[in-house]
This record gives structure tokens, sequence and C-alpha cells, in this order.
């Protein structure tokens, strides 16, 4: 895949439509929480991280964001390429009566860093897999993160990088959206650099679900702040 800014953008909109965005907040709504934001939703919980303000990436429609929001999370921003994500995100705050408390913005979060507030808490729920080259990604979170960063991503296993590779082939020439099996220490070295120190791991059968807190103060270096 091109990872340019528009061609990440079409492909997202091709692949994370209208109807697929319906279909999820449905099912949302019907009290069926994925396993991945479920577990980053408990960690945070657990480990009295649901204060202060969200930075929720590829947020999607925002399962994540109300999750945490409901646990006591006062603000949150999300970020998605997907325009029917954000709209739907929309709609669903407003439903909610939580649409004073959720800030929106549409586009590659890599483009968009200057507009992307920094927050106490940033949050990837599979969102890594989506990127060819993790680690801008992973760097503009951790620059992001005031205190603390959780993310979900594909574990490293043979049936998972089959089923990544049956998924992007039926892909290929409907959408061109693809997505990727990064090696996992990788990942965790990518944020370990960045000043930050696992406290959480978690894993499914697909999934591995890691909460990182800050082990050196935060720095202010781009983009703006939210208190």
């Amino acid at each position: 895949m091109v990872c340019s800014c528009c061609d990440f953008r079409d492909a997202a909109d091709r692949q994370f439509t209208d109807a697929k965005a319906a279909k999820e907040l449905n099912v949302y709504r019907r009290g069926r929480v994925g396993p991945t934001t479920r577990a980053i939703r408990d960690a945070v919980d657990e480990l009295g991280l649901n204060n202060g303000s969200l930075l929720d990436i590829g947020g999607g429609f925002g399962p994540l964001t109300f999750e945490l929001l409901e646990r006591g999370m006062p603000r949150a921003t999300i970020v998605d390429a997907s325009s029917s994500y954000i709209a739907a995100a929309r709609d669903e705050a407003a439903r909610r009566g939580r649409s004073p408390a959720i800030e929106m913005i549409h586009g590659d979060v890599v483009q968009l860093e200057a507009a992307v507030p920094d927050a106490s808490l940033v949050t990837l729920d599979r969102v890594v897999c989506c990127y060819p080259t993790y680690e801008p990604l992973l760097q503009l979170a951790a620059r992001h993160a005031k205190h603390a960063l959780a993310l979900s991503y594909p574990r490293d296993r043979w049936f998972v990088h089959l089923g990544m590779w049956l998924e992007n082939t039926r892909r290929a020439r409907k959408t061109g959206f693809r997505t990727f099996v990064h090696p996992p220490q990788l990942l965790r070295q990518a944020i370990r650099r960045s000043g930050f120190e696992l406290v959480r791991e978690t894993m499914t059968l697909m999934w591995s679900i890691d909460v990182f807190v800050r082990s050196r103060p935060f720095v202010r270096t781009q983009g703006r702040t939210s208190a």
C-alpha cells in the first residue's frame, strides 16, 4: 500500500463505509463490546487511568471512548480516517448526550499531528495493524501521551498471518485497504524508547493488549495541549 495521506484516507473510506459503521454501532448498542476494547477499558479502569483527557486514535464510531466516559473519563478526542465512522461517532455522542465532552477529528492522524491535542491517556485499539510503518504512528502517540498509552495489535502467530493474508486478498480489488502483523517486540521497543514502561499485558487468541505508563516526565514537543 502506498502510504500517502490521500491514499490511506481514501482506502479507509472505501473499507469503513456507512453500512459497516451502522452495523457495528447497532451491535454495540445491543451491549456487545469487542474483546480488545473491553480489555483496554478494564485495564484503564483497574489501573486508575480513567481521569484527565483521552485521545482515541483510530477510534472509529467511538466504543472505547464511550466506555471510558462512562467510567469517569471527563473528556475525549476521537481521530479517525473514515468519514463514515466520524459521522457515526457524532450521532452516537449526540444520542448519549456526550457531544460537549468529545471532539471529533477526521483524517490520518500522522498527517494531522498539529491539530491533535495532548491527552492524559492515548489509546490505539486495533489501529497499529492498519499502518505499514508503525513507528511514526507510535512516536506520535507517545509524544501526545502525558501519562499513559494503551494499544491492541495482532499477535505474531501463523494463523493470524494467514487470516490477515486472506482478508487482504479479499479486499485488494474492492477497497485497497490492508492490515499488517508487526513484530510485538519492535512495537514495545518503540514505545519504551519514548519513555514508557509496560505495566499490563493481556492476550486473546488473536490479539495482544498492552498498557504503558510514563517512566520519564512528559515534555511538550509539538502539536497542541489539552489540560
